[in-house]
């Protein structure tokens, strides 16, 4: 399991090494883990052997990475631009974005700097673990915060496609707004009053014929305005219509880690943004299609 280092202001180093060095004494180790790619900082990007310390920063020594069930499906690049650093891939669901808790090697970033050999790929936003479609990355470290701000500046436009039973009496299309928080150590995402901090536009696609219980499905389409964690799982369980195959919402079932035979039936269909280092208009848009299977 990973062990989390607090790069700590009463000390002075010059790089990430020599403080690792310094607070585990396994020269060895260190330096095994670090030509392996396994020591990485806070924001999921690979500590190098000049990487400097900054005081403040997180660090994370990934000592014995844990048995991972491999997750199935692949990794499709979408669009790979290497003029402006920009990589777009679709994501299959059960794979985490970048390494968290017990997700390490099983993780988009991990993966893809393994497979493109990109040491410097960085998510420029994340997907759920469980939700599939198009992620966006950077490949070059001096491009990440063009990127990265143009997102926070809700530079990004996305829809998303998802498969729930049909409402009994709900009036589609509906804007969903409301506050959401999520506490440390709860699974669920909770509703709470207070200002609003999570959007969605929510309309009925298509519909589709009977699902499993008998109840009809419809295929929805949904535009957030905001990302919040959980957003549209909980938008859409709040209308009495939860995604189908989701484990959290609106009761928390227990699913076994390795066990991928009910993919959540939300998918990142696509995004358009006007690229930062280029001021091109970008549109990506996933090549999978609902209902997901368990390879995606």
């Amino acid at each position: 399991m990973p062990h989390v280092h607090r790069c700590s202001a009463e000390q002075s180093f010059a790089t990430v090494v020599d403080f690792l060095l310094h607070v585990t004494g396994d020269e060895d180790g260190v330096w095994r883990r670090l030509r392996a790619g396994e020591v990485l900082r806070g924001d999921g990007t690979r500590v190098g052997e000049r990487t400097p310390y900054r005081a403040g920063a997180s660090v994370y020594l990934y000592r014995d990475l844990p048995v991972e069930a491999e997750v199935p499906g692949a990794l499709t690049v979408l669009l790979h631009d290497e003029a402006t650093g920009l990589l777009a891939v679709d994501k299959p669901p059960f794979l985490a974005t970048m390494p968290r808790g017990r997700h390490v090697a099983q993780t988009a970033v991990v993966r893809l700097r393994r497979e493109l050999d990109l040491p410097e790929l960085s998510p420029m936003h994340r997907l759920d673990r469980l939700t599939s479609g198009v992620l966006l990355m950077t490949t070059r470290r001096e491009v990440r915060g063009a990127y990265q701000r143009m997102v926070q500046a809700g530079g990004l436009a996305k829809t998303y496609l998802a498969l729930a039973p049909l409402p009994d009496d709900l009036d589609l299309p509906v804007l969903v707004r409301n506050r959401m928080v999520k506490q440390r150590g709860e699974l669920q995402c909770a509703v709470v009053p207070g200002q609003v901090n999570a959007q969605t536009l929510v309309e009925l696609d298509e519909v589709l014929g009977a699902g499993a219980d008998g109840r009809p499905v419809g295929r929805y389409r949904l535009t957030p305005t905001t990302g919040r964690t959980h957003q549209l799982r909980v938008h859409l369980a709040g209308l009495g219509v939860p995604v189908l195959g989701d484990p959290l919402y609106p009761r928390v079932r227990d699913v076994a880690p390795d066990d991928f035979s009910t993919p959540l039936q939300l998918l990142a269909a696509g995004v358009s943004f006007t690229d930062p280092v280029s001021g091109v208009g970008r549109h990506v848009a996933s090549r999978r299609a609902l209902p997901l299977t368990p390879s995606g």
